[in-house]
């Protein structure tokens, strides 16, 4: 039975032409679905997969010959494109000091973001990995500040009727039903950031996304890997530093916007398509402000076993 998303529910088709395959067994090594086996000296298609190809086209992209087809799944052969030289990629170095230089920043620019660059940052964030293809991140994009400054005052209007969770007895039933821990999130961090972005919002001040001129929501779907889009905001968070604009990750939005009937209202208002175990929207623009320095961050553990 093929692997479920929210955008097919069929497998793969494999199509392996025997006259092109040198045997070299590269596409059965690749293939963890064991979709390809090799007989005989040639790979064919498996009989007994584990769940019935899921188009990760690995088999397909690795094949000398190009022997190999796969079709479905939104994947076809005319997917494919030639990887770029490894002279033309990122060094470590490059990589690090272009991590080094981003900070989250929330001073923008009163100039829109061009519609172009925009592209590009969905270009690369599009290259994201995936828990299964195809890929079930969806993406929202609110481009220009009228439509994030209408964004934010929804949402804040929304967050006025969630107030009850952070009222004496709500956050007494938090500790009791949810622990300690979140006892302490939500009295420390959950009803300051209501009460924050609620009144400056009544005073026309966008504090949810700070009057940036883009902000862009990653999120999944009920067959979503809940880690893919986080991963993909990252990678379009990194292409925006790249481009020379600033960003910052915002998470104080998609918890919120997930239970209940009030926000499945929310967010049949706002177009967003799915509840989503894990979401972030990211706020992007030109730079107002220029920092001098860096600073080290580090983890909480690292621990290696040997």
């Amino acid at each position: 039975m093929p692997i479920p998303t929210s955008r097919t529910r069929e497998a793969g088709r494999i199509t392996i032409d025997a006259e092109k395959c040198n045997g070299c067994g590269l596409c059965a090594e690749v293939c963890k679905d064991f979709s390809i086996i090799m007989k005989d000296g040639k790979a064919v298609v498996s009989t007994q997969p584990v769940f019935g190809c899921i188009a990760c086209a690995h088999c397909m992209t690795i094949c000398p010959k190009s022997a190999i087809k796969i079709e479905g799944r939104f994947t076809s052969p005319g997917d494919l494109f030639p990887l770029p030289d490894k002279s033309e990629a990122s060094s470590y170095e490059a990589l690090l000091k272009l991590f080094q230089r981003r900070r989250s920043l929330r001073e923008f620019k009163d100039k829109p973001v061009e519609q172009e660059l925009i592209a590009r940052i969905l270009e690369a964030a599009s290259t994201a990995p995936m828990g299964i293809p195809p890929s079930d991140v969806n993406i929202l994009v609110l481009n220009g500040k009228e439509k994030v400054a209408g964004f934010s005052k929804d949402y804040c209007e929304y967050l006025k009727s969630l107030r009850w969770m952070v009222s004496p007895p709500g956050l007494v039933m938090m500790r009791l039903f949810y622990g300690k821990e979140s006892g302490d999130l939500f009295r420390d961090f959950i009803k300051p950031l209501i009460d924050n972005y609620t009144a400056y919002q009544d005073n026309s001040e966008d504090m949810v996304f700070y009057g940036a001129p883009v902000a862009i929501y990653f999120y999944g779907s009920p067959y979503a890997d809940p880690a893919d889009p986080i991963v993909a905001a990252t990678y379009a968070m990194t292409a925006a530093e790249s481009l020379g604009l600033a960003t910052c990750m915002i998470g104080g939005v998609h918890p919120f916007i997930q239970s209940g009937g009030a926000a499945k209202k929310f967010r049949e208002k706002q177009g967003i398509r799915y509840k989503s175990r894990e979401g972030l929207f990211v706020i992007i623009g030109y730079p107002r402000v220029k920092y001098q320095k860096g600073i080290l961050r580090t983890f909480a553990n690292v621990d290696f076993l040997s």
